[in-house]
């Protein structure tokens, strides 16, 4: 049976979010599958933006989150996405590999965030001591800031893998010469 929401195209990109297409929303596909939904897209800016620009984890913890939701929801999709986005911000390919992992083989500060990521995804709930943990690690806006990542990407998790998203090509592109890949990374 055939996609019922793949990708929207350029030339089937709604009017009423016609603004979005040459932002974030038109470069990504899984935004482009949202596309079919041009309020929920709208609606997803403001929250999108915090969570992936202006949370107060910073790029490194906030990809070590980001990568254990996109493995623990098995959306090769998310992780594929994000292992370009940590290469980006300085994580080697060692520690990235770690997010998938036992916590034993992670770093004792990723291992407070993957602790929270699985509670989160596991029991919906941060118990203590885990969440003294973390707030002593990020503060209190960046327990906030773990529990909306969770929540985004497991809310995108949840799309790519009900829609088959394919991988954008250029990060097929770029995993292809630099492999590291969960599951497939073609488009497709």
């Amino acid at each position: 049976m055939p996609n019922p929401y793949p990708p929207l195209g350029n030339d089937q990109w709604p009017a009423e979010i016609a603004d979005m297409r040459d932002g974030f929303a038109g470069r990504l596909n899984v935004y482009r599958v949202m596309a079919h939904h041009p309020a929920l897209l709208r609606s997803l800016v403001d929250f999108r933006n915090h969570v992936v620009l202006e949370n107060v984890l910073g790029q490194q913890r906030s990809e070590v989150v980001i990568l254990r939701a996109g493995h623990r929801m098995d959306a090769p999709y998310e992780w594929n996405h994000h292992v370009s986005r940590a290469r980006a911000c300085g994580m080697d390919d060692a520690r990235i590999e770690t997010i998938r992992g036992p916590l034993d083989g992670m770093a004792p500060e990723d291992a407070v965030l993957v602790r929270a990521v699985d509670a989160l995804l596991d029991d919906r709930r941060l118990p203590e001591p885990l969440r003294a943990d973390l707030a002593a690690l990020v503060g209190t806006e960046g327990v906030f800031d773990v529990i909306a990542t969770v929540g985004m990407y497991a809310m995108l998790g949840c799309i790519v893998r009900s829609f088959d998203t394919p991988l954008d090509d250029s990060i097929a592109q770029e995993l292809a010469g630099s492999p590291m890949a969960m599951g497939r990374v073609g488009p497709g």
